[in-house]
């Protein structure tokens, strides 16, 4: 496959004929460039909200619904979703608590930051 990406094939087109649909660009280039096993964007999500239950759960409730709503989007849309200037839009996200949740638990563009931090250390 890295024999793809060196000729100039697009990461897309890696993925697709990879058979890793239901994987992030993150992840098909991190398998490419330095052999990382790849996980879907459902196992990536799932791994974050159990590794960081913790730091989750000591979010005011509000605050950790919105986190995981965010994480779902993930799930969907892999990085794109999290990087929608309209995620805070989406009906999960706004059903959850959206902007004001984070806003009511401190700083909403740190939240996000850290948020998208641990997604990818997992």
């Amino acid at each position: 496959m890295i024999a793809l990406v060196t000729s100039g094939y697009s990461p897309n087109v890696v993925r697709m004929v990879d058979d890793k649909a239901d994987c992030d660009l993150y992840d098909v280039l991190a398998e490419l460039g330095w052999g990382m096993a790849s996980r879907t964007r459902r196992d990536r999500m799932l791994a974050f909200t159990y590794k960081h239950e913790d730091w989750i759960n000591a979010l005011p409730k509000p605050a950790a619904a919105t986190i995981r709503a965010i994480a779902s989007q993930f799930e969907r849309g892999g990085t794109d979703g999290l990087e929608n200037p309209q995620i805070f839009r989406t009906p999960e996200v706004r059903t959850a608590g959206g902007l004001a949740a984070l806003q009511a638990a401190g700083d909403p563009r740190g939240l996000l930051m850290e948020t998208k931090a641990r997604m990818f250390a997992v």
